[in-house]
């Protein structure tokens, strides 16, 4: 996978963890993700469309109008893409700071994710 490829692939990630409508929300989950994906963090550990979905609007639920970014480059190479990601007011600092490692099918979409949380509020 190019790195252009992988960083177009992460933004769309990306925009399905900001997208509120559900219905939308669950056409972006299909697109970017394989039907039996897998979201690993230190908070969830989940697998499957419906679970994704369910874990993206827990997130929301608790950090309501806050917005993923992208914080530097996407790193790519055969089958993986690592990159750090915000959460926070949009144009503000993050209150959140992450770190992804995705892997990619031979479909291009994500069949999983394993995240890191590096800054975190007290009491998430």
């Amino acid at each position: 996978m190019s790195d252009i490829n992988a960083t177009e692939l992460v933004g769309r990630y990306l925009a399905a963890w900001n997208e509120t409508d559900a219905t939308a929300r669950r056409a972006l989950i299909a697109e970017v993700f394989d039907e039996q994906a897998g979201y690993t963090d230190p908070l969830a550990d989940v697998r499957g469309h419906d679970a994704l979905d369910a874990t993206i609007g827990a997130v929301q639920g608790q950090f309501p109008g806050l917005v993923f970014s992208l914080a530097g480059p996407v790193d790519a190479h055969h089958d993986i893409a690592r990159f750090t990601w915000n959460l926070g007011p949009e144009g503000e600092q993050p209150l959140v700071v992450g770190f992804d490692v995705a892997v990619i099918g031979e479909d291009g979409r994500i069949t999983d994710v394993h995240g890191f949380l590096d800054k975190v509020p007290s009491g998430v």
